[in-house]
């Protein structure tokens, strides 16, 4: 019985895009460039797609020479491009830089770390540098040090007053110098939390000097925008947060009303505040924050009983504009898989441009407020299958459901589960149809979340994939990779869904 089923999973798993492919190719052997061509205006809604836009995916997915010479293209030859990044979900035109790059830094959003030391929990987790390595490798650009005293004047890195271990703060900022323009060309913040003496600061800054050397940013930029933040485009090293005569462009200072900033904090400063503080203020003032965001960076940490280094949902501190929303990276989950998500978009560079609506001047936006006089998105989704899914090590088969997850402000925020298949890991149909309705799609993220179903009531994650609306390519079949992780945070094979 198990090798009937293998036999048949390689058909079932493709019935959909043969059924397309058989739609197009009108019983001829081949697809001809003509029908290819309609299939990427009528399917795919490329209108502006071109006989050379169909020739040059014949000559990148055909390799049966008969039918490139034919100038058409096999079912293998289609297969392959139906599960290629040309159909994947996430517009490829956005996995480059492509944002106006030369606005000030206030007005972007910042792939920030918490505790960016810590590979594990607060209490006794480790420190490592590999913890930075991995941050700078997810594109961010904004990261957390804990500064305190170490022995023979060496400043070291740890949670304070805690049980985690330490590492040397030269050595942080020498793994820095080494990886922080990897990924992205754009600047890296540097929060330090400063808890050393007189004799200790002067160290610090004697290793930041010494070790960035030309990549420190130690006076202010030329640019053109005089009383504002400079842009990203200007591509330096930011230290924010201590050592004052280091601190250019982001001093810290205290937050005490909107007010009270309106009137008195200069630019070049920032504010920091928990989440708990920061979600009160959302509530109560959610215009005056996005208009506070509008001129001034702010920064969100996780709250201070978060002792195992989870991590709030980023999606209600970015709907006000804070650029700093600073999160727990070694800590998977939702709000990790959100951060994913907003920064793969712009290239993965660590900076995406805050849409209009968080900009505007002329308008007063409340993210809180349920109507908006805008006339709202509506999508069409269909979920239409899933092949070789990752199945848990006891290798029983999933009875896997995908939901569908919209996360912007709370009038936007709905999920909706396509039915469960059972006992099909290879090859589940689920062939569903969404409708939203969305009204400020700037801000939303989709999340393609697979789970399986385990009892009446309960069900377990699989694998999930997450990215902006406004990434989101038209379009049929759109393939996607989803990838999961296991409890103790081993990763697990991803699969794909359509």
């Amino acid at each position: 019985q198990s090798q009937r089923k293998k036999s048949k999973a390689p058909s079932s798993r493709r019935a959909e895009i043969q059924h397309l492919y058989q739609c197009y190719t009108s019983g001829q052997r081949t697809l001809p460039a003509c029908a290819l061509l309609r299939f990427l205006h009528k399917e795919q809604m490329q209108l502006t797609a071109n006989t050379e836009t169909a020739e040059n995916l014949i000559d990148r997915y055909e390799i049966e020479e008969a039918a490139r010479e034919s100038r058409s293209m096999t079912f293998e030859g289609f297969l392959r491009y139906m599960e290629s990044k040309d159909c994947c979900v996430f517009d490829q035109t956005h996995a480059s830089v492509y944002q106006d790059m030369d606005q000030p830094l206030s007005s972007y959003v910042i792939s920030s770390s918490h505790n960016t030391y810590l590979t594990g929990d607060q209490l006794v987790g480790k420190s490592h540098l590999d913890a930075y390595v991995c941050a700078l490798r997810k594109g961010c650009r904004c990261l957390e040090i804990d500064c305190w005293d170490g022995p023979d004047m060496e400043p070291v890195v740890y949670h304070g007053y805690t049980l985690t271990t330490k590492i040397f703060f030269k050595d942080v900022i020498t793994t820095v110098e080494q990886h922080a323009f990897e990924v992205s060309a754009y600047p890296v913040i540097l929060s330090l939390e400063n808890h050393c003496s007189r004799e200790q600061q002067e160290v610090m800054a004697h290793y930041l000097i010494s070790i960035l050397g030309e990549k420190l940013l130690r006076s202010p930029l030329d640019h053109p925008t005089t009383g504002d933040l400079p842009s990203p485009n200007k591509k330096k090293v930011v230290v924010a947060e201590a050592l004052s005569d280091l601190v250019i462009y982001t001093r810290s200072v205290k937050f005490i009303s909107f007010i009270h900033s309106k009137d008195n904090q200069n630019y070049y400063e920032n504010t920091s505040m928990a989440e708990k503080k920061a979600r009160k203020l959302a509530k109560a003032s959610g215009a005056d924050f996005v208009r506070h965001n509008q001129k001034f960076l702010s920064r969100i940490y996780p709250a201070g009983s978060r002792t195992s280094s989870s991590n709030y949902n980023p999606q209600e501190f970015w709907n006000v504009g804070s650029q700093l929303v600073a999160l727990n990276f070694q800590s998977l989950g939702l709000p990790m898989d959100l951060n994913g998500g907003r920064f793969q978009d712009n290239g993965g560079c660590g900076y995406i441009l805050k849409p209009a609506v968080l900009m505007s001047s002329q308008s007063s936006f409340d993210p809180g407020c349920s109507h908006h006089r805008l006339k709202p998105t509506h999508l069409l989704l269909k979920v239409i299958s899933g092949s070789n899914l990752p199945v848990p090590r006891s290798g029983k088969a999933l009875d896997p459901f995908v939901r569908v997850e919209i996360h912007g402000i709370a009038s936007d925020s709905r999920r909706k589960s396509t039915h469960t298949v059972k006992n099909n890991s290879l090859s589940p149909h689920w062939d569903a149809d969404m409708n939203f309705n969305i009204s400020i799609p700037e801000l939303c993220l989709m999340r393609f979340c697979v789970r399986d179903q385990t009892g009446l009531l309960s069900s377990e994650f699989v694998g999930q994939y997450t990215l902006p609306f406004t990434s989101l390519k038209k379009g049929e079949p759109q393939r996607q990779r989803v990838g999961g992780w296991e409890s103790n945070g081993d990763k697990l094979h991803g699969g794909d869904i359509a």
